[in-house]
């Protein structure tokens, strides 16, 4: 077990790609809090799946964008589990709106969530890590981060870019006991892209070598490589996981 006796917080984790990352973290013997904000019922769901599979799990609701209920947040993770050993900033939200009619409410709901919130909560992880002399975060940007092809989601992009970052400032300033990356996913099979027509879905399928959207699992493995042992050399990095792509 690559994290057995380790505690992940793990943010936006009642689907998705956070629900396959809590999942796979607990079946490779991690304890792990599952954040949300809405889907309470899906977030207590998941940790009865984790303690269906043998490990601990606590669901705990809050607004990543706001620092109090962050700093609630992490108190309660501390007092159940003793630390935190890994964070994994994975909450996002994206509008798909023209640019025209964008708005800049828009614009500040995506920065606080995608950006400023990965920054509140690797705060509040940084202060416990660097306590207990070591410490793994995840960021969870997007490929939209690094070539921007959707001008629908413009300010999705732009925090996602600034999410990349962000990474490498911390990677710098808080190392070299608590080590920082980032990864990069493609297009994905979750709830936000369950909208999308199938004609834009076969569009953006043929911009891809592997020819398929990926699954929520195929990230969680990445994730997991970052937060283990096996990436012990590895911060301020950037993995793409996007099945190749070309715009």
């Amino acid at each position: 077990m690559r994290l057995k006796n380790k505690v992940a917080l793990i943010t936006g984790s009642s689907r998705g790609i956070g629900k396959a990352t809590a999942l796979l973290f607990a079946k490779e013997g991690a304890k792990v809090v599952v954040n949300y904000i809405k889907a309470e019922t899906e977030a207590n769901a998941v940790v009865e799946e984790i303690k269906k599979i043998g490990s601990d799990a606590l669901a705990i609701r809050c607004d990543v964008s706001n620092e109090q209920q962050v700093k609630k947040m992490f108190g309660e993770a501390i007092r159940k589990f003793g630390r935190i050993d890994i964070l994994v900033n994975n909450a996002g939200i994206v509008f798909d709106v023209p640019f025209f009619k964008r708005t800049v409410e828009q614009w500040k709901k995506t920065l606080d969530v995608d950006l400023i919130g990965v920054f509140i909560c690797s705060k509040y992880a940084a202060k416990q890590m660097q306590k207990q002399n070591s410490g793994k975060i995840i960021n969870i940007s997007s490929t939209n981060g690094i070539n921007t092809y959707h001008p629908e989601s413009i300010d999705y992009s732009a925090a996602k870019a600034g999410v990349i970052n962000l990474t490498k400032s911390m990677a710098m300033g808080l190392g070299p006991k608590i080590l920082v990356n980032c990864v990069a996913p493609g297009w994905v099979k979750t709830n936000m892209n369950a909208n999308l027509s199938e004609d834009y879905v076969e569009k953006e399928t043929q911009k891809i070598y592997l020819k398929r959207f990926s699954e929520p699992e195929e990230i969680a493995k990445a994730i997991l490589f970052l937060a283990s042992d096996d990436a012990s050399y590895i911060t301020g990095s950037t993995l793409v996981v996007d099945g190749g792509y070309y715009g």
